[in-house]
Order: C-alpha cells, then structure tokens, then sequence
C-alpha cells in the first residue's frame, strides 16, 4: 500500500512539472545573420524563452505570436509512430553517452506534439525520483505495452538498456511500417468503393432527375434499364435520409458490437485471412510480426516460454493467437520451437525451417529475424503489386456504374433518333 501510494505521489507530481514545463507553439517573423527575412514556428514555455531560443540561433525577432492550439498540436494525438521516434531518440542518446535525465530534456524539447513533451516530462520526474525506466514507462500503458516495459526491464537488469533500446525501435519502426503497409492495400480499394458510391448517389439525385423530366414529354415507353434507374433514382429522393441514418446506425452498432464482442473480432480476423489477395496479405504481414517480435524478446534474453507469452499478445490476429499459445504449451512440455510451429499447420514451411537451423546452431533470434525481413519484404511487394493491379480494375468499376447511368439515361434519345429517322 505504501508503495502503491508512492507511486501515486510520484505520478501527481510528474504531472504538475510537466504542466509547469509545458511548451506553446510560437509564430515569429525576424531577420537572420545575413539581415533576410526570416518567417517560422518556435516551441517555447513563453515567448521571452522562444525569443532567446531564436537569439541563439543567430535570429532577431522583430514580431512573436502566440499560436491558437484550439484547433492545432494540442489536438494531437500521442501516435505509435511518436513512441517509436521517441525510443530511437533514446537509443541514439544513450549509446551517445548523454546521461537519462538530459536525454529526456532534449527529447521533450525538440517535441512537435504537446502531449508527447508532456508525457516525456513526466517520464523523467519518475525516473529522476528513483525509479526504473520500465516502471516509469509502465504508468502508461496506453502507450507502452507489456512487451515494452518488459523489454526495457530486462535491459536494465542485464545492464544492456542501451542495446535494448536500439532494438525495440528497430522493432517499434518496423512494426508500423508493416501496418502502414497493411492500411495502404485495405484503405486504397475502400475509398475507391466508397467515392464510387457518392458519385452514383449524386447523379442518381441530381441528374436523373433532369433527364426525367424530358423524358416524360416523349409520350413513348421508356427501356427496362431505364425504367430501372429512374425508379432507384425517384426512390432515393424520397428515402434517402433513412438510407444515411441506417447506414449510420448500422456503423455505430458495428463500432459498439466490435468493441465488446470479442467473437466477432475473432470471425472478422479469421474471414481477413481467406479474404482473396488481401488474405496473402495478413497472413504473410501476421508471421513478420510473430518472427520480428520473437527474435526481439529473445535477444532481450527473455526466456522463449515467457516471449511466447508476448508474442502471443503481440500477433494481432486470433488464429496466430492461438496457434502461438499452443506452441508455448508443447515447448513447456519439453518439444523444440520448429516442431511445434510445424504442428500447428499456421506457420509457412521457410518459417519452421529456419526456426530448425537457428535452433541447432544457437543462432535463433538472428534466423527469426531474417525470417522477419523477408515476408515484410514480401508484404511491401503484395502491397505495390495490389495497387497496380487495383488501378485498372477500379476504372473498370467506376466506369461500369457511371457509364450505365449515362447509358440508361441516353438510350430514351438514341432509341426516338432512331425512330424519327
């Protein structure tokens, strides 16, 4: 209880330094060494320290704002891409040789998100009152998860931190490149879908319409496909707003039902690795990160049944989920990593195998590694084959739901043409 209250104690007054250390976004126009004019942006706990900042940068302020943050970085979010950065920062310093507590001043300095410089201050008042870096970092889990904390736990008790570090934003950059690329090839043909759509709603309801209205003066009977389209067109102009409402409701209890229903996030990661091309996809980005953090948490000298545990937690998708807690079971029972992998029937026939000779030869952190490298490589080439593939293919959709609609409007005309003639 005592330590918990500590702890506490600790917490509130990192918060309050940080508060009292807190950096604003300056807006400075002023003349350089040269006597240019020179326009840009300073961070600074008031503008006296933002103008010195500048000063001794060879600048003379002739004119210093306060920027408004109502709508700019104090909106900002703390990203995974910042927590990477901010590890790098941290590997880079320290093997440097910069003591802790003036890495973390420089860091929160040379912050662009408020928050982040916040969250750094208060990593340093934690750590400059005695505690450990890993029980610093753990006060924030939303941001530092148990496989980082415990990284960075086993690095301070090896005396290994600085290497520690550097490996864990190794892993923490190619973590997210890896996400990044698996947004890219599930963003680019939604959006697609979704513009497709929005243009088809706005010429259902705008220009049908007109053409309607000339149509009914023709005293002949309309085509089938135009028939057809006039009356989706008469029936999302009379419906459409409960067509947006449940479009919005569905989404809403989609977002809610995701949240708290863990079988559907199960069905939904089992149906995204059958998913045609996208499946390939996920599933090769899936074994980068069991080998990536695998190899990661066993070069930190976590023993393999305890890193099984983090990468478990780290694979992102239930069905490796699983298949890692089954592996972790065979190898507490005496079997060897390759063979238990191989039992699963998850894990690709390259993977095991080169588990099997990083096994034999001492070497398996360096192999999984490898293993890592490649099927991220492999990851990034899907990704740029997809969307070369997608280009035409999504012409071909648009031009399919746009040009019907212009046919179906225009056959009327062509038909009466022909009749006249």
């Amino acid at each position: 209880m005592a330590q918990q209250a500590a702890l506490k104690k600790n917490s509130a007054a990192a918060k309050k330094k940080a508060k009292e250390e807190k950096l604003y976004p300056f807006k400075y126009e002023g003349k350089d060494r040269r006597g240019t004019k020179v326009t840009g942006e300073v961070r600074g706990a008031n503008s006296a320290l933002a103008k010195n900042q500048l000063r001794k940068q060879g600048i003379l302020v002739t004119k210093i704002n306060k920027q408004s943050q109502l709508f700019g970085a104090r909106a900002k979010k703390i990203k995974p891409l910042d927590i990477a950065f901010f590890t790098r920062q941290l590997a880079t310093m320290m093997e440097s040789g910069v003591p802790i507590i003036q890495a973390f001043d420089i860091i929160a300095e040379g912050a662009e998100n408020p928050k982040m410089a916040q969250l750094v201050n208060e990593i340093k008042t934690d750590v400059a009152a005695g505690n450990t870096l890993a029980s610093s970092l753990a006060k924030h889990p939303e941001h530092f998860d148990d496989l980082f904390c415990n990284l960075v736990d086993s690095g301070e008790q090896s005396g290994r931190l600085e290497s520690l570090l550097d490996r864990i934003a190794t892993y923490k950059e190619k973590t997210e490149a890896l996400k990044a690329k698996i947004k890219k090839a599930l963003t680019y043909p939604i959006s697609v879908v979704v513009v497709a759509i929005i243009v088809t709603a706005i010429m259902l309801l705008k220009v049908v319409p007109q053409f309607q209205s000339v149509f009914e003066g023709f005293g002949a009977e309309l085509p089938a496909f135009t028939l057809m389209v006039i009356g989706m067109s008469e029936w999302l102009q009379a419906w459409w707003f409960l067509g947006l409402i449940g479009i919005i409701v569905i989404g809403y209890a989609y977002g809610k039902a995701h949240v708290k229903s863990k079988r559907l996030r199960d069905a939904e990661d089992r149906a995204l690795l059958k998913a045609p091309v996208i499946g390939k996809i996920v599933y090769e980005a899936a074994v980068a990160r069991f080998a990536r953090t695998l190899s990661t948490t066993f070069a930190a000298g976590v023993p393999l049944v305890e890193a099984l545990d983090s990468v478990a937690g780290a694979s992102g998708n239930v069905v490796f989920y699983d298949a890692v807690m089954k592996i972790k079971e065979d190898v507490s029972a005496g079997s060897q990593l390759n063979f238990s992998m191989r039992s699963t029937g998850i894990f690709p026939s390259l993977a095991t195998q080169m588990a099997g000779i990083g096994e034999e030869s001492g070497n398996l952190d360096g192999m999984l590694e490898k293993v890592a490298d490649y099927y991220e490589s492999e990851v990034d080439n899907k990704v740029d084959n997809l969307t070369t593939l997608l280009e035409p293919m999504i012409m071909c959709v648009l031009g399919v739901l746009v040009g019907g609609l212009i046919v179906a409007m225009y056959l009327p005309i062509f038909q009466l043409g022909n009749v006249v003639g």
